[in-house]
């Protein structure tokens, strides 16, 4: 059963990014003049990312502390990464933002499309000189008071735990002078983990706002020091949540 509900699932969501495509590029090809910015295009996907999140009803969804992001506060966001679809998690916040992207998604058909219509800031893990313009994009983002979304692991977890957070996000947010918003997902490494194509079930999907951390709060400006801090405090908050959760 997992496996046919997995190809209907995959369907629909194929089906819905390219029957969308046209029109968003559409769209795109209209304010493109002058959405210097991309939000159109970016509210465009957000909205279709809840659109296309409600359609597939395999999974129970709960969103805690959306309106600790003050509106109009510049934020470098993160957030553990579990599975693929934390993407469509994260849009599900309603959060004006650029994300961060590896480079091989742009490689991807429509995904790759949607990406560069966005104007996403993209990076090369691989390559030091792509890691510096990734750095300095996102830096300007911040300064024109846009907010940035990374996740610090890098990468999605295996064991659905926070691994090592790198330095990137929290060098911004010392640099940029800006608040970092953590927001904690929780269950969707157990319906697509990483590498997975099969979709479990039974999962309750949370994802939770914490309380941003202010540029006062951060201590240090070593940002190797404040990923550990941070790193650390995020562990700690996933296992009292995942307690409380429990107990019920």
């Amino acid at each position: 059963m997992d496996i046919i509900k997995s190809l209907i699932v995959w369907l629909i969501g194929i089906c819905f990014l390219l029957i969308l495509f046209p029109l968003t590029f559409l769209v795109w090809l209209l304010v493109l003049p002058f959405d210097r910015e991309r939000s159109v295009t970016h509210w465009l996907l957000v909205y279709q990312g809840l659109i296309l999140w409600h359609l597939i009803p395999i999974w129970r969804t709960k969103i805690e502390g959306r309106e600790k992001a003050v509106r109009g506060t510049t934020y470098v966001i993160i957030s553990n990464h579990q599975s693929i679809l934390d993407i469509l998690l994260i849009n599900c916040l309603r959060y004006k933002f650029k994300w961060l992207s590896k480079i091989e998604n742009v490689k991807v058909p429509v995904l790759g499309w949607y990406l560069r219509m966005a104007d996403y800031i993209t990076v090369d893990r691989g390559n030091e000189e792509s890691k510096t313009e990734m750095l300095e994009k996102s830096y300007s983002c911040l300064k024109r008071r846009i907010s940035v979304m990374i996740f610090p692991e890098g990468t999605r977890s295996m064991d659905k735990e926070i691994g090592f957070y790198k330095r990137g996000a929290f060098q911004l947010a010392i640099q940029a002078d800006v608040p970092i918003l953590p927001v904690l997902i929780d269950g969707t490494g157990g319906i697509l983990p990483k590498h997975g194509l099969v979709f479990g079930s039974g999962h309750q999907i949370s994802i939770r706002v914490l309380d941003p951390i202010l540029p006062v709060s951060f201590l240090t400006a070593n940002p190797d020091e404040l990923a550990q801090r941070i790193s650390s405090m995020m562990k700690k908050e996933l296992a009292e949540f995942r307690s409380k959760r429990d107990s019920l």
